[in-house]
């Protein structure tokens, strides 16, 4: 079970008082967008072995959308961070290089 800590309101919990909602940091596509980037969008996603970052929202709680970084392998839950940044917050980075020694985080927006 992971248990994800709310940047927003603080609580910690186990992952049944959120809710995930798939990839972070992912380019939105709209309207204006030709076919091939919008089913890049759509249909085509990361599923590593290893560190991820995901959005969640604290359905049972404040009801923000936020970010958590995790290992996939492990369930080890890295942190979690603002919903509203567009990647993840320099000092996260560090924890995960610090733990996962070689890792690189890549940019997927």
């Amino acid at each position: 079970m992971l248990i994800l800590t709310c940047p927003y309101c603080g609580v910690t919990s186990e992952e049944t008082e959120f809710h995930g909602g798939g990839e972070a940091h992912l380019k939105r596509e709209g309207p204006g967008s030709d076919d091939q980037a919008f089913e890049g969008y759509l249909f085509h996603r990361e599923n590593p072995y290893g560190v991820h970052f995901e959005r969640w929202r604290h359905v049972y709680g404040c009801g923000k959308w936020f970010h958590a970084a995790r290992d996939t392998q492990t369930l080890e839950v890295f942190g979690t961070y603002s919903a509203q940044v567009t990647t993840p917050p320099e000092d996260l980075l560090a924890v995960i290089r610090d733990k996962r020694p070689g890792w690189q985080w890549r940019d997927l927006a």
